[in-house]
């Protein structure tokens, strides 16, 4: 343990992130598959914190998902059904975005406050073939940007 204290929302998704185990009781070798990005919120804002979490949440759902799904979004108390996810991206301080289709294959977007952001992953059938992987890709841009 190095000393460093978390609130009880971190601790919580410490656990979330380092599936169901917390970070600091990971060796140091699991440690290390976290991207560097999600190692630290230093001078980040709530948006941009957010959006590298939720990157990381589709990362871990999509890898249970088989080749005939992708990740989608159900919207939280609402008729409106799905969003496959198909891109993401933050306005800081406080804005997250998510850019998607529904399942006739319309545009969809997503525009939501930090303060409010309520986000359900949802197996989704796939739109195209192969299954996109979109977790995956914004990881990357991370680690590219970071």
């Amino acid at each position: 343990m190095d000393g460093k204290v978390s609130t009880s929302a971190e601790a919580a998704e410490n656990a979330v992130l380092a599936h169901g185990f917390r970070v600091d009781d990971l060796p140091a070798a699991e440690e290390a598959e976290r991207p560097e990005t999600l190692k630290g919120d230093a001078g980040k804002s709530p948006a941009q914190w957010a959006y590298e979490r939720i990157i990381n949440y589709i990362q871990k759902f999509e890898e249970g998902l088989d080749a005939e799904h992708e990740v989608g979004m159900g919207f939280v108390g609402s008729e409106s059904g799905t969003l496959t996810i198909q891109g993401m991206g933050y306005f800081a301080p406080d804005i997250i975005t998510f850019y998607g289709s529904d399942a006739a294959g319309s545009k969809r977007q997503l525009i939501q406050h930090v303060s409010q952001l309520s986000v359900m992953l949802t197996a989704a059938p796939r739109l195209k073939t192969p299954a996109q992987r979109i977790g995956f890709r914004l990881a990357a841009e991370l680690e590219r940007k970071g």
